[in-house]
């Protein structure tokens, strides 16, 4: 965005105020044979543009100037406002005579279906896919016949917001009626709502974007004001733990139950996974190589010694170009019946999975749970972002941070997280129940509690005060230092390093 200029005479509502009144307008020069004028009258003031095209100047009323209504940014504009709308009609005038003016009644479907043809051309198919479903069902309906260069602000802001306030629509067959989930009541439903606004948000403003790179559309300010939801991004990642995971694997029909114990040994997703080939199994490197995954960017996941040997087996006297992952299927001729191995396909997972889930007594989980259920194992071990990063095919750390760092083992978390059997004094306090502290290794204590407390001294110490008579444990958050002693009645011994 261009840097906004100055000017003492015209750019404050005050400075304006002491301007005579005249029918030429003040002018401020903004860029080479452009300029912006203030045009004070009897009853308040306008702003004009004018430029330099053909060796005469254009002149356009952009708008009132704020000098007794407040700014909107659309009918009535402050000093940077008008240089915003100066400088997109300056550009309109210099498409316009260089012959590349913008397309007359070019529409946000021919945007988006522009913008999805160059998806297909760049793009990776599921990424396609999703963009596709989602224009169809959420962005065309709606805006899909509006010109792109009279679309408003305040239009594709009610837009955002109506997807945020409207049930999410459940999976339907093509041509069926659309059908709803509930009305979202609690705050994590909205939430939701909204985290999914922000994302049908980000392909139309990409398809709108990709119109105003190509020259189509001039001015595209009316969808950049339109901000995303903020904070509704808040990740609770859903894993399975061993046993869990054992469960699981247990109940499920043998050819899906390759395909789930691949997912939990390597975090790959269910379409990397099916798209697998034998000879992606590197027997010396322990690693699977992944060739076509969501990022576009290929990768090797390493295999610890039980998918190591798992995949071994998987691959034995197999041939090279064979897939890793197939399905027993059920075909039938005449009288006879038989089964015989077959690709996996998109949604194939999806019915089994619900069923093994239901049958192991675990829920709230999909497909796509084994694989945070992989990078929670590798962050609950201590493993750096960047190589989960890495292994899960991460473009960067944001999104794997985002997921697992609050996995991640942290020492002051460890620190301060004094650990307690229950009752916890920090929810049913008291009432003579005996609690055992573990603070650190050296030192342990049966009290019956009244209160406790963590605090942090001036100098950075960290406090544990547990209130029955005066029990005390001073310790700060350097590793390798420990609670020395825990007495009632007097201050703790001085803490030394170990």
């Amino acid at each position: 965005m261009a840097r906004t200029v100055k000017d003492a005479r015209i750019e404050s509502r005050e400075a304006r105020g002491r301007l005579p009144a005249r029918h030429e307008p003040h002018w401020r020069a903004i860029d080479s044979g452009a300029h912006l004028g203030y045009r004070k009258g009897p009853r308040g003031g306008s702003w004009i543009a004018r430029a330099r095209v053909g060796g005469a100047y254009a002149k356009s009323v952009l708008g009132t100037a704020d000098d007794v209504q407040d700014a909107d940014g659309v009918k009535v504009l402050n000093f940077r406002q008008a240089q915003e709308h100066a400088r997109a009609w300056f550009t309109v005038k210099a498409r316009a005579e260089a012959g590349l003016g913008a397309r007359d009644g070019y529409s946000v479907k021919d945007a988006v279906d522009a913008h999805l043809a160059d998806l297909g051309a760049r793009g990776k198919p599921s990424g396609i896919r999703f963009a596709t479903v989602t224009a169809n069902s959420q962005i065309i309906p709606a805006l899909g016949a509006i010109e792109v260069a009279k679309l408003s602000t305040a239009q594709v802001r009610d837009w955002h917001q109506a997807i945020a306030l409207a049930p999410a629509r459940v999976r339907s067959r093509p041509g069926a009626a659309v059908k709803h989930r509930a009305t979202p009541a609690t705050a994590d439903a909205k939430r939701a709502r909204k985290a999914t606004a922000n994302r049908i948000l980000t392909i139309l403003k990409a398809a709108l974007n990709h119109a105003h790179h190509d020259g189509n559309v001039t001015d595209d300010r009316a969808w950049r004001r339109v901000k995303p939801f903020r904070g509704v991004e808040t990740v609770r990642v859903r894993y399975l733990n061993a046993d869990e995971a054992r469960r699981l694997v247990n109940a499920c029909p043998s050819d899906f139950r390759k395909l789930v114990q691949g997912a939990l040994l390597t975090g790959c997703r269910y379409g990397e996974l099916i798209a697998m080939r034998v000879r992606d199994f590197n027997t010396d490197a322990r690693t699977v190589h992944v060739a076509d995954s969501k990022s576009g960017k290929p990768r090797d996941v390493p295999l610890a010694d039980d998918g190591a040997t798992f995949f071994t087996g998987l691959v034995a006297w197999r041939k090279p170009d064979a897939l890793m992952f197939l399905r027993l299927a059920l075909k039938r001729e005449s009288k006879m019946t038989w089964r015989e191995l077959e690709p996996w396909r998109q949604f194939h997972q999806l019915r089994r999975f619900a069923a093994a889930a239901k049958a192991a007594k675990v829920d709230g989980v999909s497909f796509h749970s084994l694989r945070h259920s992989y990078g929670s194992a590798l962050a609950m071990a201590g493993v750096p972002m960047r190589v989960i990063a890495e292994a899960l095919g991460h473009a960067d750390t944001r999104v794997t941070e985002k997921h697992y760092s609050a996995l991640s083992p942290s020492y002051v978390a460890d620190t301060i997280r004094v650990r307690l059997i229950e009752p916890s004094p920090f929810s049913s306090a008291g009432d003579g129940k005996a609690v055992e502290l573990s603070l650190g290794d050296s030192a342990k204590e049966i009290v019956d509690l009244e209160r406790i407390s963590l605090e942090r001294s001036e100098s950075g110490r960290l406090r544990c005060r547990v209130m029955r008579g005066r029990y005390l444990a001073e310790f700060d958050e350097a590793p390798g230092r420990r609670i020395l002693e825990m007495r009632q009645g007097a201050e703790p011994a001085p803490t030394t390093r170990s």
